[in-house]
């Protein structure tokens, strides 16, 4: 993966110290990594990334930026020209993945950008002794200038999400910027941040489907002939409409059979070859195949600590790491992903769910107060079955949006007390998930909750979650992913697909699988949503090694003083006596952050006091 980072000290320093110290974020001797140093500050970069530097500009690039009328990627000095021009505002012009950084010498400032999607990364730290970039947020935090320790909240965080949502980290004092988001930072220490671009939302009804389906196919071959580029290049395949989708365009674009690879596995409940099998069959695609074991979940589990910049629990990285490996081994270098379809046209179970509650707050408040309301509260209601369904229903739909979804978060059903030590509790803030979730949803340009939904997952789901996993692991194995169904100009169609073609009338993504009604076979159209799960919790019971493993990381989490003294124990006895799968999670979540913080110096390994 493209790493770069960089320095804005506070006052001016000797060339060579800024070369030797960005050097060492990059894990790299000065000679082995591309730079631009000046006294005022410098940039280095590796695996790719893009320098230049002129009239008291440096500009540095990573990843695949264009224009928006070119296929070309922008380089480092033709934007750095650009710059020169229109500043800042020539950020609502690029389009692509990228991450972007220009030290103005003369204003003394650092601006850093990423791209519309989130797609690419980048951390940063501001002091009295200056600013620090990098792609990967334990190499700002381990700048001399930084030296930053765990941040409670950030750990806080992570057990809540499974990871750390932009914009913290698990590192005190270092943040991530946010998709689609600017930051310029003075010499003094000052901040300003904004965002570029966001997306337009409809929220009227249409009536020209057939105009809309034939824009969406349009789109959706222009966005994989960009994504396809030059490279020869194979697709990921889980079966499901998007993935399946991808495989068969490219088949049509190459004119010959796209290579795709499937991950399966021996687990009742969670093998779904059969249907990436069917699009297989129906597409004619050059499909390879593995079955995942628990011995191959053992011994990547000390890769994903590594691979990562910070604790991150999506057990489908296993997955995603085998499947790229398997392309790697047959000489692929990049690979295509169906990531995103969900979260743009409406794909996921919360969003028909959340549509039932929904229907309480549309209901005229006389009924709600009079009828509703009275009954639900009758003594002896909760003891009839349609009694306690009433109440649930009642409890849950006065619950605002985005709140509500968290009714079914792990961490959040259960008293903080019972699970984190009162030292820990006293260093965060318990309500802080709820006001990064509210964020995104508030600022979808829109008054549909099926868009401010979406529009929230293109954050929490994607950019934070999917795209890290996939990203980080493939290239973890040599490999480049591109996402063609997040491709900018698909994305912004996505906006203009109304909510009731999204969602409708319970129905998930209707637009998406209507206009793909015949080029899809009906039975990955009508499939329920499942992707690459990860059976870790039921392997746990049955394997032996994976179970001792699970143990030992364990005993190093009581140890730590987060958790109360009881409460992973009664987690264990819990997964071994009632349900494998789901308090298999929460094992999987504790077993990566030890691992992970494993992998770490010594100095990381302490909280921020």
């Amino acid at each position: 993966m493209q790493q770069c980072c960089g320095w804005m000290p506070a006052e001016q320093r000797p060339v060579a110290e800024i070369q030797g110290c960005l050097a060492a974020m990059l894990e790299g001797s000065a000679a082995e990594v591309a730079q631009r140093c000046v006294a005022e500050g410098g940039f280095a970069g590796r695996s790719g990334a893009d320098l230049a530097e002129s009239d008291g500009l440096l500009v540095l690039i990573v990843g695949r930026p264009r224009s928006a009328h070119d296929s070309a990627p922008v380089t480092a000095r033709a934007l750095l020209a650009r710059w020169q021009e229109r500043g800042r505002a020539l950020l609502g012009e690029l389009h692509g993945p990228f991450a972007l950084a220009v030290l103005d010498r003369r204003r003394r400032t650092l601006t850093l950008a990423i791209d519309r999607l989130g797609i690419h990364s980048l951390a940063f730290a501001v002091g009295p002794r200056g600013a620090v970039f990098a792609t990967r947020a334990d190499r700002v935090a381990a700048h001399p200038e930084v030296a930053a320790a765990l941040s409670p909240q950030g750990l806080f965080h992570y057990l809540y999400f499974y990871q750390v949502p932009a914009p913290g980290t698990v590192f005190h004092g270092v943040e991530k910027l946010l998709p689609a988001e600017w930051v310029e930072i003075d010499a003094c220490g000052g901040v300003a941040r904004g965002f570029y671009w966001r997306l337009a939302y409809r929220d009227a009804p249409r009536h020209d489907f057939a105009a809309q389906r034939a824009r969406f196919h349009g789109l959706l071959r222009e966005s994989m002939t960009r994504a396809r580029g030059e490279d020869a290049v194979a697709a990921f395949l889980s079966g499901g409409t998007d993935s399946s989708t991808v495989a068969g365009v490219l088949t049509e674009l190459q004119g010959t059979p796209a290579r795709t690879y499937s991950i399966g596995f021996a687990a009742e409940g969670f093998d779904e070859m059969e249907y990436a099998r069917l699009a297989a069959r129906h597409f004619g695609l050059d499909a390879r195949e593995y079955y995942l074991t628990p011995d191959d979940v053992l011994a990547t589990i000390p890769l994903i600590a590594t691979t990562y910049d910070e604790p991150f629990a999506n057990e489908s990285a296993v997955s995603a790491y085998h499947c790229a490996r398997l392309a790697a081994a047959d000489g692929y270098r990049v690979m295509l992903g169906g990531d995103g379809g969900d979260e743009i046209f409406g794909g996921n179970e919360r969003y028909a769910k959340q549509g039932v509650f929904e229907l309480y707050a549309a209901l005229p408040a006389p009924l709600r107060r009079g009828l509703i309301d009275p009954l639900a509260a009758l003594p002896g209601m909760g003891a009839w079955w349609g009694g306690r369904k009433l109440q649930s229903y009642v409890r849950q739909a006065r619950i605002p949006l985005p709140e509500r979804m968290e009714s079914y978060n792990f961490v959040h059903r259960q008293p903080l007390a019972e699970m984190f030590t009162a030292d820990f509790l006293a260093a965060i803030d318990p309500e802080a998930p709820a006001a990064l979730l509210r964020d995104p949803y508030n600022r979808a340009a829109s008054d549909s909750y099926i868009n401010r939904m979406l529009h929230l997952d293109l954050k929490f789901t994607l950019a934070d979650n999917d795209l890290r996993k996939v990203s980080a692991m493939a290239a973890a194995a040599g490999v480049e992913v591109r996402y063609p169904l997040i491709d900018d100009a698909m994305v912004e169609f996505s906006g203009e697909v109304p909510p009731d073609w999204k969602v409708r009338r319970g129905y998930l993504r209707w637009f998406f699988k209507r206009a793909l009604k015949g080029y899809l076979p009906d039975a990955i159209i009508d499939k329920s949503k499942h992707g690459f799960g990860l059976p870790f919790g039921v392997w746990v019971r049955e394997h032996g090694p994976l179970r001792e493993r699970v143990s030992d990381r364990l005993a190093d989490s009581q140890r730590r003083g987060w958790l109360q003294p009881g409460y992973v124990e009664r987690l264990r006895r819990a997964h071994e006596a009632e349900h494998a799968t789901y308090f298999g999670k929460m094992l999987w979540v504790l077993v990566t952050l030890e691992e992970w913080l494993d992998a770490q110096p010594d100095r990381v390994v302490r909280l921020h006091d």
